[in-house]
Parts: structure tokens; C-alpha cells; sequence
């Protein structure tokens, strides 16, 4: 399960694509997230994806 805390999710989410996975494609298979949420919930505080560094920023 993904923090609810925007903030928290934005370091976990990072963490994630660090550690654990080659894009944010693959990161929302393997932890059941809808991936156009995610990217909502982060783009709503100012953070977005960035597949050339597969992060958020």
C-alpha cells in the first residue's frame, strides 16, 4: 500500500524507481496502483515524471 501523504509518497515513490524498478510502468504493476493517479496525486504538488531519469522531480 502507497502513503497517502503526497510528500511521503513522492520520496517512496522515488525510492522505488531507484531501487526496485526500471520505469514507473512496471512500479504500478507490481504494487496494484493506477498509474494515472499516481501521476495526479504527485502532479497536484508541483512533482512530475521523468522517464528519461525514471523519477519524479
Amino acid at each position: 500500500m502507497l502513503p497517502k501523504d503526497p510528500i511521503i509518497l513522492f520520496s517512496y515513490v522515488n525510492t522505488k524507481l531507484r531501487d526496485e524498478y526500471s520505469s514507473l510502468e512496471e512500479l504500478c504493476a507490481s504494487e496494484d496502483v493506477d498509474k494515472e493517479t499516481l501521476l495526479e496525486t504527485l502532479e497536484a504538488v508541483g512533482f512530475t515524471y521523468q522517464p528519461t531519469t525514471n523519477q519524479f522531480s
